[in-house]
């Protein structure tokens, strides 16, 4: 893990990237429902709130590397999950 704002600042881009690709899929693809746009929206900006606050603070009982590995996994299954959503708009 390199350090805390180096990790901080990933999670921010990579959710700024997402919720720029639903906006546009929003946009410029065939929506039938824009309450499903919706709801992704505010999943992402709560999955990046969720995370951003994780990171600072840390699980007690659970070493720094082990938490911070199962961090970054948890961070990769739920940015893949919306994804798929984003893909399925």
């Amino acid at each position: 893990m390199a350090n805390k704002r180096t990790l901080k600042r990933a999670i921010n881009g990579i959710c700024e990237e997402l919720f720029a690709d639903c906006i546009a899929a929003s946009l410029y693809g065939a929506v039938k429902h824009p309450e499903n746009a919706d709801a992704l929206l505010s999943t992402i900006i709560k999955t990046e709130s969720d995370f951003i606050a994780r990171v600072s603070h840390p699980e007690p009982g659970m070493t720094a590397k082990a938490y911070y590995k199962d961090l970054r996994e948890k961070f990769t299954e739920q940015v893949n999950e919306i994804v798929d959503q984003i893909n399925y708009l």
